[in-house]
C-alpha cells in the first residue's frame, strides 16, 4: 500500500502534519512491518516550498503516478489550487475517483476538486458552501454538500481546513493501518486531551490475550 502526498508551493503544513508523522513513524501500526510507503508527488519533479518554509522534493511527478488498489492520493491545502499548472493533478484525482481509487482532500484542495466536477455527484464538505459556489461557477454538487468538519463518501474524504484532526482520523480509518480501537483512542486523546484515552491508546497496542484449556 502507498499513500501519495501531493506537494505544491504554499502547501499548508499543519493540515497533513498528523498524517505524515503517524504514517512515516508507523508507531501505532497494527503491523509495523507491513509493505507501506509514504511518497511525495508533484506537478513536476521540481522542489517546492511549503507555507511554513519547508523545502519538499517530489519522489515522482503526477505524470509518473500509477495508483494500485488500496493506494491513496492525499491532497493538502495550498494557495495555488486555482492555477492552471495544477489542473493535471486535479484531473488525475477526478479520474482516480471514477476508477474507484481512494482520494482525500482538505481545504483548498476540495475547491480544486469542485472545479473539475469531482464533487458534483459525491458526498463532500469544504470550507464554506457559498465560497465553493462562488469559486467554481460550474459546481453542481450542492445537494451532496455536508456542513461537517470532515466527510467520507465511499472512496472520497473531504474536510475543512479547520479540521486537520478529523481529516486525519477519517484517512487513518480508510487506510486500516491501525486497529479500530487504536484510531478511536488516538482521536479522542487529541480531541479531548483526557488521560483516559492515553491509557486506551496504549492498551489498544497490546497483543490480544488468548486463553488455552489445559486438559489431561
Amino acid at each position: 500500500m502507498k499513500v501519495y502526498l501531493v506537494v505544491l508551493d504554499t502547501l499548508a503544513d499543519w493540515e497533513i502534519a498528523y498524517l505524515t508523522a503517524e504514517l512515516h513513524s508507523r508507531r501505532f501500526f497494527a503491523n509495523p512491518s507491513m509493505d507501506f510507503s509514504l511518497l511525495k508527488v508533484g506537478a513536476t519533479n521540481a522542489e517546492v516550498r511549503s507555507m511554513g518554509g519547508m523545502t519538499l522534493v517530489p519522489d515522482l511527478s503526477i505524470d509518473e503516478l500509477r495508483l494500485e488498489q488500496d493506494d491513496l492520493l492525499l491532497l493538502p491545502g495550498s494557495e495555488i489550487w486555482d492555477q492552471p499548472r495544477v489542473k493535471p493533478i486535479l484531473e488525475f484525482a477526478r479520474d482516480a475517483l471514477d476508477q474507484g481509487h481512494h482520494v482525500a482532500a482538505i481545504c483548498g484542495a476540495t475547491v480544486g476538486l469542485a472545479s473539475v466536477g469531482a464533487l458534483d455527484a459525491r458526498r463532500h464538505t469544504s470550507d464554506d458552501l457559498g465560497f465553493l459556489k462562488q469559486s467554481c461557477p460550474k459546481y453542481r454538487g450542492e445537494t451532496h454538500y455536508r456542513k461537517e468538519p470532515a466527510v467520507r463518501g465511499a472512496n472520497l474524504i473531504t474536510a475543512t481546513g479547520l479540521a486537520p484532526l478529523e481529516f486525519s482520523y477519517e484517512v487513518l480509518k480508510m487506510l486500516k493501518v491501525w486497529r479500530p480501537e487504536t484510531a478511536k483512542a488516538w482521536y479522542r486523546l487529541n480531541k479531548t486531551r483526557q488521560s483516559r484515552w492515553y491509557d486506551e491508546l496504549l492498551a489498544s497496542m497490546q497483543p490480544a490475550s488468548t486463553s488455552a484449556d489445559h486438559t489431561s
